[in-house]
């Protein structure tokens, strides 16, 4: 890869970072449209594999851990980044969406890229894309031309030489086969967990969408799964076999037990988590490893994150117990489970389908009392919406919808009303009956659901990325004037 331009200081401008960010939002953007498309017409590997190589493939050599699955690929990404960097290792982040700020997804040693490194970065990559939109124009095809998360995945190898970093994390985007990260060649292949998400574009069933996710796999590369059905073990370790790949499985190949946070009232209450595995004879266990990351989902990462640090292990990277153990205390990750406010405790998370809202609803019953609860709820078009309310809302005694403002995927007030009281009529659960209200606009549905709920009892904001990233800044703004 070329050299890039050396980071410039403090002085890059306002103006230069909002000009910087709006290039790349004027990009094709599948997160921001209301139906997201996942074909080889609109998502060409062939395409990506030429920006990089205009760019001098920044990946090559790189090594790389790469992480798919339906949910827990963010959380997983992280924990193993986490232990990397506490072990010493210079390590990148790749991660989407981000909460707040584009440079989120660009982390070296859990701190994103700043904004003057970011416009550096895409001065840097102007040029480039200009050639292939050229070429794009010329041939009277657009889906030639490079989208923003193709974009976005090479500023974050460009960001990772230019920091010199010694391994990166790359956390799939939408699937796995077609996704613009799928043209790494990585020393570790992870599929976290198989569920029914993103339907309409990765299939109906949970074959098919293995099969979308088994697309990651490389020849020779070890894969490492969390616990899988047996239909999408079946999908998966014949794509691994096909491949002559080693295979290791949660369940089958390692296995944890998770013993939930004792003090959970208290900020530093950690959980948990005694692992055990045999990875191609070789015997590893670990008792009372401490997780802050809150649930037995969250057991489940961590156990496949020291997996895959076992495997790296094997490939002679050099990972002290001590630093496991201080890369799964440390990490905290924004809204996930994240406790927010406290008098009432607010809970943000990103639960954006059945199995994520099924693990929020585990914890909020095993780790936060009998105390009633409010939920603040928006969600996506493309998402599963009736399973997420039929999930959710037994859980709740006062429910307030909402839209987030930011996205045009957002469902609309009135037609998540009308799917909750299709779903539930006269507001009544198994578990008893609801109160439903409603905010057209998230501060107003925070400020709702805050004047509702006593001070004894507990606010969950939850049903999409968007949401959490519209309300987080304002509630950590009032929890630091609450102190």
């Amino acid at each position: 890869m070329p050299p890039l331009p050396p980071t410039p200081d403090s002085s890059t401008s306002r103006t230069q970072h909002e000009q910087a960010l709006a290039y790349l939002l004027g990009r094709i953007n599948y997160e921001q449209t209301p139906i997201v498309p996942y074909g080889l017409r609109q998502m060409k590997l062939d395409r990506m594999r030429q920006l990089l190589n205009r760019l001098g493939n920044p990946d090559a050599g790189l090594p790389i851990i790469h992480v798919a699955g339906t949910k827990g690929k963010g959380s997983t990404s992280a924990l193993v980044a986490s232990i990397l960097k506490a072990t010493g290792y210079e390590t990148g982040l790749f991660s989407s969406p981000h909460l707040e700020r584009m440079e989120e997804r660009f982390a070296v040693q859990g701190q994103p890229c700043t904004s003057e490194e970011l416009v550096a970065l895409i001065d840097h990559l102007r040029p480039v894309v200009q050639l292939l939109d050229d070429e794009a124009r010329c041939a009277g095809d657009r889906f030639l031309s490079p989208t923003y998360f193709e974009l976005t995945t090479a500023l974050a190898l460009m960001h990772f030489v230019q920091r010199n970093v010694d391994l990166a994390v790359l956390e799939v985007g939408l699937g796995g086969r077609l996704d613009s990260t799928n043209v790494c060649q990585p020393v570790v292949t992870v599929i976290t967990s198989i569920s029914l998400d993103h339907t309409k574009q990765l299939g109906d069933t949970l074959e098919k969408i293995a099969a979308e996710k088994a697309g990651i796999i490389k020849p020779g590369v070890p894969v490492f799964c969390g616990p899988l059905d047996e239909a999408s073990r079946e999908v998966i370790a014949g794509t691994a076999k096909q491949h002559g790949c080693r295979m290791f499985e949660a369940g089958q190949d390692f296995f944890y037990e998770y013993t939930p946070p004792q003090h959970l009232n208290r900020q530093d209450g950690l959980g948990r988590l005694d692992f055990r595995g045999d990875f191609a004879g070789d015997s590893v266990q670990f008792q009372n490893l401490p997780l802050r990351l809150l649930g037995i989902h969250q057991a489940a990462n961590a156990a496949l994150a020291v997996a895959v640090c076992e495997e790296l292990r094997r490939q002679n990277w050099s990972i002290a117990d001590d630093a496991l153990r201080a890369g799964l205390a440390e990490l905290s990750l924004p809204a996930r489970i994240e406790i927010v406010l406290r008098d009432p405790t607010v809970v943000l998370d990103v639960a954006h389908n059945v199995a994520s809202a099924q693990a929020l609803t585990e914890v909020l019953e095993s780790s936060f009392g009998d105390r009633q609860r409010t939920l603040l709820l928006a969600v996506s078009k493309d998402k599963d919406v009736a399973g997420i309310v039929r999930t959710l809302l037994p859980h709740f005694q006062r429910v307030v919808l909402t839209a987030y403002q930011d996205n045009p995927r957002a469902v609309p007030v009135p037609e998540l009303r009308a799917l909750v009281e299709q779903q539930f009529p006269n507001h009544s659960t198994k578990a008893g009956t609801f109160e439903l209200l409603e905010a057209t606009l998230p501060l107003d549905a925070w400020h709702l659901a805050k004047s509702q709920t006593p001070q004894d009892q507990l606010i969950c904001i939850t049903g999409s990325f968007f949401i959490a990233a519209e309300l987080r800044a304002s509630l950590l703004a009032e929890s630091h004037r609450a102190r």
